[in-house]
C-alpha cells in the first residue's frame, strides 16, 4: 500500500459538496478529528475547474495554472498534502501535478503567465509537489485508518443492506495510483466492514459509471439516466438499503434523481445514498443533522434508518 499521511494536510474544499450535501464536508472533519489526522483549511483555496474542463469549457492550461495556484496556497501553509473530499477534484490535480513535474513546456508557460500578471510568487517549480506522495482522496485516509475507525463505532449498523459505489474519477483516471482495486474495487467495501458491517461486494453494475457524464446529464439525458437505471436496478436487484460512494457528483445523480428514474423504470427504489464519509461518522456517533447533514438529500436518510442502536462494547 502507498504511503497516507494523516498530517500537514490541506483538506481540499469541494464545490458540489459545499453546494449540495455540505454534511459530506461537516463529516469528514468530525471522522478526522476523532481519528487524530491533522488538518486544515484554506480561504484561498480556488474551484479545481473539474465540471467546467469535463465540459470542455477549461482546457487544460487552464486547469493546470488554477491547480498551480492552489498548490501554492497548500506550500505557504506548509501543508503539501492536498486531501480531496471530490473524486474529480483528485483526478484533476492528481494530473495537473503529474504534467507540471513532466511537461516543461506547460509549466514554462504557466509560470511566464503568473510573471507577467504580477504573481511570481505562484510559480510552480519541478517536482514542487509528487502525485502519489501528496495528492489523496479523503477515502485513502480512511482507508489508511481502518483499524482507529474499528475503535470508535458507537451505532451498529450491520442489520442494513449495503453496496458500495466506487466513482470513475477516483478508480478509472490514475489506475496505478488506485488503492483496493480497479477490476473489482473494494476500498470503501473494506471501510465499510472496519465500521463492523459487510457489504454485498460484486454485484452486476458495480464499476459501472454513474451516468452523469457532467455535461450528459443535461445534453443527452436519456443516455445518462439509462446508465444511472443500470445502477440502480442492480442495487434494486439486491435488496440494497444502503449505497455507500465517494464523489458527490455521483451522489447528486442517484439521491436527486432517484424519484424520476424510478417512476421512469415502474420500480419503488428504496436505497438511501451516503458519501463514505457520512457512513463512517454516523457509525462513529455524528449528529443526523448537524454532522451528516441529512436534510440536505432528496432520499430520505430516515425512510431505511428509523432508530441507532449502539454496538455492545
Amino acid at each position: 500500500m502507498k504511503s497516507v499521511p494523516d498530517k500537514n494536510i490541506l483538506l481540499f474544499r469541494s464545490c458540489l459538496v459545499s453546494v449540495e450535501y455540505p454534511g459530506v464536508e461537516a463529516s469528514t472533519k468530525f471522522v478526522f478529528d476523532k481519528l487524530g489526522v491533522d488538518y486544515a483549511i484554506s480561504e484561498k483555496q480556488t474551484c479545481c475547474t473539474g465540471l467546467g474542463y469535463y465540459s470542455d469549457v477549461f482546457n487544460q492550461l487552464d486547469t493546470s495554472a488554477i491547480g498551480a495556484r492552489n498548490f501554492s496556497v497548500a506550500k505557504d501553509l506548509n501543508r503539501p498534502n492536498l486531501v480531496m473530499m471530490c473524486a474529480t477534484c483528485y483526478a484533476i490535480n492528481k494530473k495537473s501535478v503529474k504534467l507540471l513535474n513532466k511537461n516543461d513546456e506547460l509549466r514554462e508557460e504557466i509560470n511566464t503567465l503568473f510573471d507577467e500578471n504580477g504573481l511570481s510568487h505562484l510559480k510552480y517549480e519541478k517536482d514542487d509537489l509528487k502525485p502519489t506522495e501528496n495528492i489523496f482522496h479523503v477515502v485513502d485516509i480512511l482507508y489508511s485508518k481502518r483499524d482507529k475507525i474499528k475503535e470508535n463505532i458507537k451505532y451498529d449498523l450491520s442489520d442494513y443492506k449495503i453496496a458500495t459505489h466506487h466513482g470513475c474519477h477516483y478508480c478509472k483516471v490514475h489506475y496505478e495510483d488506485t488503492i483496493g482495486g480497479v477490476r473489482d474495487p473494494n476500498i470503501i467495501d473494506d471501510i465499510v466492514e472496519a465500521c463492523g458491517c459487510k457489504s454485498i461486494g460484486w454485484y452486476d453494475h458495480k464499476r459501472a459509471t454513474c451516468g452523469t457524464g457532467f455535461r450528459q446529464r443535461y445534453s443527452n439525458p436519456e443516455l445518462s439516466f439509462n446508465a444511472t437505471a443500470d445502477k440502480m436496478n442492480a442495487v434494486y436487484d439486491e435488496d440494497v438499503d444502503i449505497l455507500v460512494h465517494l464523489c458527490p457528483n455521483c451522489h447528486i445523480q442517484f439521491d436527486r434523481y432517484q424519484h424520476l428514474i424510478s417512476k421512469r423504470e415502474g420500480k419503488e427504489y428504496k436505497a438511501i445514498h451516503l458519501n463514505v464519509a457520512q457512513f463512517v461518522a454516523l457509525a462513529m456517533g455524528g449528529d443526523f443533522d448537524k454532522v451528516i447533514g441529512v436534510k440536505a438529500h432528496t432520499v430520505p436518510i430516515d425512510s431505511i434508518i428509523k432508530e441507532l442502536k449502539e454496538v455492545d462494547k
